[in-house]
């Protein structure tokens, strides 16, 4: 049983959805997806992009450097993007860089945000249904997990 005043995931409707993005065409349904889901509950969509840190451009400090300059100038395009699209739509949404293994990311931050659900797209890696972060976010995740094609 839960005390009074204390957060329960999806008890009174969806509020928040965190929804990972990485520009895939599976990313891009998943977030088309997720803003259709908060517009009609009227939640707050949390886009989140991972930098996974697994690129040999964090091999050394220039290299590093460089990649995330260029993380930084991708997650300004989509900002803009996103505004545009969501905005237009009466849709309230954020958006939060995370840097790390990406199922990781994605629970910590839909913890922190007190997400009813994380939304992410089929992996394009790892199988014809499931790739490594969908698998990890149905193992590991506290909540409801959405795999959308």
């Amino acid at each position: 049983m839960v005390a009074a005043g204390e957060f329960e995931i999806g008890k009174d409707g969806v509020g928040t959805v965190v929804v990972g993005y990485d520009d895939s065409p599976p990313s891009v349904h998943a977030a088309a997806w997720a803003a259709g889901l908060v517009r009609r509950e009227r939640g707050l969509l949390v886009i989140v992009y991972v930098d996974a840190l697994t690129s040999p451009a964090y091999w050394t400090a220039v290299s590093a450097t460089a990649a995330v300059q260029a993380t930084e100038e991708f997650v300004t395009d989509l900002r803009a993007q996103a505004g545009h699209y969501l905005d237009a739509r009466g849709i309230r949404w954020d958006m939060v860089i995370g840097r790390g293994e990406p199922a990781v990311v994605l629970e910590s931050i839909a913890e922190e945000r007190k997400a009813d659900c994380i939304v992410v797209g089929r992996s394009r890696r790892g199988g014809p249904l499931l790739g490594s972060v969908p698998k990890s976010l149905l193992a590991r995740s506290q909540r409801p997990v959405v795999v959308v094609p």
